[in-house]
């Protein structure tokens, strides 16, 4: 009898096995399950992806003759189901660093093979943000060592990506739109609202992306993919977490860090909870001297004082803090229906505009006050994914979002009463229909439609801090709308094994209403209506001769519809100059080219080198305007020049990048990226200027070592120098911010910087961190910042897992 029992449980698990099919993946060295394993069916287009433990439900690949089992730094392996299934359902991968086929999903919102792309795409792994241990999402988009970063106050980071910043390029958050009405040309910050803890991978599309994103995608886009609920795959539920803890010298940075996953066979949830606590951030000690920080202001007796610093190496103010929460549902109805439902939200304290403030004015601090109000973030963000065999699609996906945004500006003049706070609010609204459709063996088609609706709300005050009293002020921007609607095509077609030609094509119609306030500005008009449309277009060639070669080129176009802050800003960009709106504006374009070459030698040695040029056309930027026939107006007690936002200049940028990655065998990686890049800009007098966000040369070179408990990593990080003849006559207006050469104008010097990073593993579930940037404690600006970056900086962190 007790056979029998044993004989049928057997049966009955042997059963549920074969129709669960439940696949192992495991590290063939170390016998570790893998996380994040892609299982993809190209034919079908469909994909499933590993858990905490390596393992993922395959049956919806059944009889399927050939599977994909790739991730980053192993081998790919194809596999038929069956011979899966002939192997128990486990899969072992071989550790292989070098890797030109890694699956990305950015280029086309789609799993594709990165090999199949004409367009250059840089993936940074979640274990590469663990080694390195960023404080920001701007620190974390660095580690690629593609993407220049500006800050002009500690709670900031605004990306230069192949000569364009801020609203030129895009913002994605698990496929939805970031970029909002309000972006502007100006350096922005939205990008520290994101949590690195809750990012799972980040990938930045480099070059035009209208086609797939619409307006604003030109210099690159910079898609980040949060941490999903995981399912279980037993009859018992999954539970996993991480807790964290880290503390940064230079700035006493003290970051807790939770997140906790219980998974279901059907439903699934994860909570992540970040609070970050930065005080003022300290300078290096060897470098130029005009960056140190003399005097800040305090107020003592109801006055204004510009106080000695003490320490000049001490940035006073720059601290602040962050709480960033994230929510996630999944449900999954069947192997065909995916449901998840995301809530972020992310709050700073108020964090001053540290670059504003060391700004004097006859011996004096120009600003008493000069920060930047809490930042706030809101998202819901509901994901329908389907899976079937249909006439028109193989897979579609529904998202349904909904953000809010607010920011704020509080400045006041030192010693002087008036407090100016200007406040806005944008309530974002989007709907994203994305199709895939696999027309035969070497077709595939990408299709689908957005809908985005913004509406701004801006508001001014002014208040008299010597009796408290305040009044309605102007406001930033007019209160306005701001639609848009585009449809997009995406097709992608193998020549044999050798050659993929990639073509596509989208048409946006964008809408702005814009309603003014007259009551403080004299302005000539009341309102502001745009209806407009533009076209985007992409032909990308890939071509692969055998397995050690990759080349790739691509044309494409691009767009940049006028938004809110193009068309109503009334803000003091510079002293002594204002800008004010102007309503005839229309979208500017970007034309591409680029050319790419990746050759791997044996398996131990990869280079790519990709060489571009984009030119700007019909480029909205900043020039002298008129104001009711003045060309000067008082503004903020200040008699300043009137600009406006104006479709008035063309502009074009060229450079390469390239990086080798070398496989010294036995752990040790080397491997070192350089950006060179060149551009200019018309100006208003005709003449030339060199283009602003066109960033010095700059790189990082790695030298690394891994094993199964410990990584290290030493690395430089690098720039080059911006001499007075070559800076911009945007930056040459804001001498304050550079060193001063020795016919006493203002330059950005070159700046080397040496890090080492470790981390050991104590027990499977404690990770202990540490490491040293900035080991020679140099005291260095990056081009066009207005803040020094961190001296000497040492990090130690504590990693728990369950």
């Amino acid at each position: 009898m007790t056979k029998k029992i044993f004989l049928f449980i057997s049966l009955f698990f042997v059963s549920f096995a074969s129709s669960s099919q439940i696949v192992t993946v495991i590290n063939k060295e170390t016998e570790e399950g893998l996380e994040d394993v892609t299982i993809f069916h190209q034919k079908s287009n469909n994909y499933v992806i590993t858990d905490e433990k390596g393992l993922a439900d395959i049956s919806i690949f059944k009889d399927a003759e050939k599977l994909e089992i790739r991730t980053l730094g192993f081998k790919t392996q194809y596999k038929s189901f069956s011979e899966i299934r002939k192997n128990n359902f486990l899969i072992k991968l071989i550790p292989s660093i070098l890797k030109m086929d890694e699956i990305v999903i950015s280029a086309s919102k789609w799993k594709q093979k990165k090999s199949e792309l004409a367009t250059k795409v840089a993936v940074i792994s979640s274990k590469e943000i663990q080694l390195l241990n960023p404080q920001t999402a701007a620190d974390l988009l660095t580690v690629s060592g593609k993407v220049f970063m500006q800050k002009s106050q500690q709670g900031g980071g605004s990306p230069m990506i192949r000569g364009f910043a801020t609203n030129r390029l895009l913002y994605t958050i698990d496929g939805v739109r970031m970029n909002n009405a309000i972006f502007r040309a100006g350096n922005i910050q939205n990008v520290i609202s994101l949590d690195p803890f809750s990012i799972e991978k980040t990938e930045v599309v480099f070059g035009p992306g209208s086609v797939i994103y619409g307006s604003d995608a030109i210099g690159a886009v910079m898609s980040f993919k949060t941490i999903t609920p995981k399912f279980s795959f037993e009859n018992k539920p999954l539970i996993s977490g991480n807790a964290f803890a880290r503390f940064s010298s230079a700035n006493e940075e003290k970051t807790i860090h939770a997140d906790i996953n219980l998974g279901f066979q059907k439903w699934a949830f994860v909570t992540s909870i970040s609070h970050n606590d930065y005080g003022d951030l300290t300078m290096g000690s060897n470098g130029p001297e005009e960056y140190l920080r003399n005097f800040y202001v305090e107020i003592i007796n109801n006055q204004d004082v510009a106080t000695t610093n003490e320490n000049p190496k001490k940035q006073i103010p720059t601290g602040y803090t962050q709480l960033n929460l994230m929510q996630k549902v999944g449900f999954k109805s069947d192997d065909n229906w995916d449901f998840e439902y995301g809530f972020h939200f992310s709050e700073t304290s108020s964090y001053d505009r540290y670059d504003r403030l060391i700004i004097t004015r006859n011996g004096n601090p120009r600003d008493g006050e000069w920060r930047y109000g809490p930042q706030k973030w809101l998202m819901n963000n509901l994901e329908i994914d389907k899976n079937m065999a249909h006439s028109f699609f193989d897979n579609v996906s529904l998202r349904l979002t909904h953000q809010n945004f607010e920011e704020s500006r509080i400045s006041r003049g030192f010693n002087s009463n008036s407090r100016e706070t200007r406040t806005e609010k944008v309530a974002a609204f989007s709907t994203n229909l994305d199709f895939s459709k696999v027309l035969s063996k070497r077709n595939k088609l990408f299709y689908g439609a957005e809908y985005v609706f913004n509406e701004v709300t801006s508001t001014g005050v002014n208040t008299d801090i010597s009796t408290n009293i305040s009044q309605k002020g102007p406001s930033r921007y007019p209160n306005a709308t701001w639609s848009s609607l585009g449809f997009y095509v995406s097709n992608q077609t193998d020549f044999a094994s050798k050659w993929t030609l990639q073509t596509g094509l989208r048409y946006n119609f964008y809408t702005l209403d814009a309603v003014f306030d007259t009551t403080f500005y004299p302005f000539p008009f009341t309102e502001a209506k745009i209806d407009d449309g533009a076209f985007s277009g992409s032909v990308g060639l890939v071509f692969r001769p055998e397995k050690t070669w990759l080349l790739s080129t691509n044309f494409s176009s691009a767009f940049r519809s006028p938004n809110v802050d193009d068309v109503g800003k009334v803000f003091d960009s510079e002293p002594g100059f204002v800008v004010v709106p102007n309503p005839n504006l229309k979208a500017e374009y970007a034309y591409n080219t680029d050319v790419s070459i990746t050759k791997t030698i044996g398996d131990f040695v990869k280079v790519e080198l990709t060489g571009f040029y984009t030119l700007l056309k019909n480029a909205m930027v900043r020039r002298n305007f008129t104001l009711n026939g003045l060309s000067e107006i008082m503004y903020d007690g200040e008699m300043s020049q009137v600009q406006a936002i104006q479709n008035a200049a063309a502009a074009n940028v060229y450079g390469f990048q390239t990086s080798v990655e070398i496989d010294l065998g036995k752990g040790f990686l080397f491997s070192s990226d350089f950006n060179y890049q060149k551009g200019e800009e018309e100006l208003d007098n005709g003449e030339k200027s060199p283009l602003r966000h066109a960033t010095p040369w700059f790189g990082t070179t790695r030298f690394s070592y891994s094993n199964e408990k410990f990584n290290a990593q030493f690395y430089a990080n690098y720039s080059g120098e911006v001499a007075f003849e070559d800076m911009p006559e945007s930056e040459i207006a804001k001498p304050f911010l550079y060193a001063i050469d020795h016919n006493g104008n203002p330059y950005s010097p070159s700046w080397f910087i040496l890090n080492i990073k470790t981390s050991y593993k104590f027990k499977e579930n404690l990770l202990f961190s540490s490491g040293i940037e900035n080991l020679t404690d140099l005291r260095y600006r990056p081009y066009s910042s207005g803040i020094v970056s961190p001296g000497r900086n040492f990090v130690i962190s504590l990693k728990a897992t369950i």
